[in-house]
């Protein structure tokens, strides 16, 4: 725990509904997804580049992440079905079981995400503003600080 820790959070982009007999986690980005997802890339080629990456295994977080993929160039990804309907805290212990790759995105969906960024920046899940479709949260945890409610520092907050 020498080094601090960054978090960037990406909400996927804006997904089509889903069709007859489609699952929720079949769901594709829909036209509007895709040019949302091509923003986040944008503004995220602007950022410290992530050492790792954390996929929901949803087609849409997948689509999103390689628009994002396309501007950042190859980066160590990882699916992890645990991002998918996950909660707060499972999202927590997760970026903890990655915590050695010091900058981590993480691609997934609300309302995990928006009430996690809300935890680590204010110490209550449930005091949030809500995360757009393709919307960014960046967190830094200091050096040596703990993973946990209100230890990180919101350093930007992007969307589409």
């Amino acid at each position: 725990m020498n080094e601090s820790l960054r978090i960037t959070l990406l909400r996927h982009a804006h997904a089509a509904p889903a069709g007859p007999g489609q699952s929720d986690a079949d769901r594709s980005l829909s036209p509007t997804g895709e040019a949302e997802a091509e923003a986040a890339a944008r503004w995220l080629a602007a950022r410290p580049r992530p050492r790792r990456v954390l996929c929901s295994p949803a087609q849409r977080t997948r689509q999103t992440l390689a628009l994002v993929e396309e501007s950042l160039g190859f980066i160590d990804t990882r699916i992890e079905p645990d991002i998918y309907e996950a909660t707060p805290g499972a999202l927590l212990e997760l970026i903890d079981r990655h915590r050695e790759a010091g900058e981590i995105l993480l691609v997934g969906h609300n309302p995990g995400f928006e009430s996690l960024a809300a935890l680590l920046a204010t110490g209550q899940s449930g005091d949030h503003r809500g995360m757009p479709p393709a919307g960014i949260a960046e967190l830094e945890l200091a050096a040596g600080a703990e993973l946990e409610p209100g230890a990180a520092r919101l350093v930007a907050f992007w969307s589409p």
